[in-house]
């Protein structure tokens, strides 16, 4: 992904985020697929996952 990839896009930040600095996770589609992100280290790694294995992680997490 390049700079211009990275600084276009909208991520939106995790309605469980306690927003005082502390666990905030943020997603955004890029090309096709979600990445994850922390929200502390936005040049950092990303978690990449294709749409099918996104799907299959929000059913797992809401315990589906």
């Amino acid at each position: 992904m390049t700079t211009t990839d990275h600084e276009a896009v909208q991520w939106r930040k995790s309605t469980y985020s306690n927003g005082v600095g502390g666990e905030c996770v943020e997603m955004a589609v890029l090309h096709g697929h979600l990445s994850i992100r922390d929200s502390k280290d936005p040049g950092g790694p990303q978690l990449e996952l294709t749409q099918e294995v996104a799907r299959d992680l929000m059913r797992q997490l809401r315990g589906e």
